[in-house]
């Protein structure tokens, strides 16, 4: 009897969701506040020479910055994804960006090392809060275009990761505390996702008070089919291919994130505002690859746009190593159009495949690209100071081989409604 009421109680969630319109004026706001959350978040890595200069640290420690947030980052996610799935927080978003506030007037204060750790825990902890349940948020507004949705939050978290350098290339020549005025960049975000949340708290309401309607009068239409059934060993083995995959996209993009501006500047001698504006146009072109994938697989498939992405990178990371400052300009671009094409297609078909638990997976696969990410940075610091950070890029050319893996995903066609709206139709 449980499971025929879990049963319609789904089918009037497909059935509601269906029904609502996607709702843009909330997409761009939680985009734009994604934006706000990243370019606080990529401070971090712009200001790597700073603090290395600062407190004379080698690359080991710049690693350990980036995986003191990210770590903490990644830990938190599948937590906090866990909880609202259970117990929704729409007000935690703005509470997130205010973790990262004080993050970042300690940072700007720091007077040792070891200060400047707990500082960028604290940012990866605001990370940690403000994903899983913007993830929802960008999901409740899709109105069931959800590769749309997610890339449309995506691209606002690229782009906010590529501004942060720029605005440092900018604002840090004054010294460790000018980082204090990217409080106020948290401060508006805080203000916005309040009103975010609101709109949340009402439309899960809403639509809480419609499904009751629907279950109470037995108004739901048969449900032919949802999407079909994978066993759940299938399910476990398809997220493990899909982690993996994230494995080769994150820490490549860490070896770019964390060493570029130092590579650019070891190998080609360009002063320290012309590689953050280098490592700008790459993160552009990052920012530009996310919004592509979500709507080229709403309508080709996921498992094509990962396919295309992971594995379609290896011929341009195998040449990068080898190019001049011109083609390696080129090269960083086109890595980070098509690389970055695949968290959008590999988050939305991880929901796929567990659907009802949006804030677990999120939480989950942002935790995981927040933590790969900052593993990466540690390892391949480590490995840049035993041997060359020019030997980081031709070990780190051959992840995208990984892409193969694809192959062993199974084929999820798009969601099908039942049979009432078919007839209607």
């Amino acid at each position: 009897m449980a499971s025929e009421t879990n049963v319609t109680a789904i089918r009037a969630e497909a059935q509601t969701e269906a029904a609502e319109k996607t709702v843009f004026k909330i997409l761009l706001a939680i985009s734009f506040c994604h934006l706000l959350n990243d370019a606080v978040q990529s401070l971090l890595p712009a200001i790597y020479p700073l603090l290395k200069n600062s407190f004379h640290l080698d690359f080991e420690q710049i690693g350990l910055i980036g995986l003191a947030s990210q770590v903490t980052a990644s830990l938190l996610q599948p937590l906090v994804g866990l909880y609202t799935d259970w117990r929704p927080q729409p007000y935690s978003l703005a509470a997130g960006m205010g973790i990262t506030l004080v993050g970042l007037l300690i940072l700007s204060r720091a007077p040792s090392y070891g200060t400047v750790l707990v500082a960028a825990a604290l940012v990866g902890i605001g990370a940690s809060v403000f994903h899983p349940e913007s993830s929802r948020v960008a999901r409740m507004a899709s109105g069931g275009q959800h590769g749309l949705a997610q890339s449309l939050f995506q691209v606002g978290g690229n782009a906010g990761t590529a501004l942060g350098p720029l605005l440092a290339a900018f604002v840090l020549p004054r010294g460790q505390s000018s980082i204090a005025w990217f409080s106020l960049v948290a401060l508006l975000g805080m203000v916005l996702l309040a009103d975010i949340g609101a709109w949340a708290k009402r439309s899960r309401s809403n639509k809480s008070k419609l499904q009751a309607m629907s279950i109470g009068q037995r108004a739901v239409p048969p449900v032919t089919e949802l999407r079909p059934a994978l066993p759940a060993r299938k399910v476990a083995f398809s997220l493990a291919i899909l982690i993996a995959l994230m494995f080769s996209k994150f820490f490549y993009l860490s070896s770019l994130n964390s060493y570029y501006m130092f590579y650019l500047i070891s190998k080609f001698h360009l002063t320290l505002q012309s590689a953050q504006l280098h490592l700008f146009v790459f993160l552009g072109a990052v920012a530009a690859g996310t919004f592509i994938g979500g709507p080229v697989g709403d309508r080709i498939g996921r498992k094509y746009v990962i396919w295309c992405s992971i594995l379609g990178v290896l011929p341009f990371t195998l040449l990068l190593p080898y190019a001049s400052l011109f083609c390696t300009s080129i090269l960083s671009v086109v890595i980070g159009l098509i690389l970055a094409s695949a968290f959008s297609a590999i988050l939305v078909y991880a929901q796929e495949l567990l659907p009802g638990k949006v804030g677990t997976i999120s939480g989950l696969f942002f935790g995981f690209a927040f933590g790969l990410g900052g593993v990466g940075a540690a390892l391949l610091g480590k490995l840049a100071d035993l041997t060359d950070i020019k030997f980081v890029y031709h070990v780190c050319s051959f992840l995208p081989v990984l892409g193969l893996l694809t192959a062993f995903l199974p084929n999820l066609g798009p969601a099908r409604m039942d049979a009432a709206q078919k007839s209607g139709a």
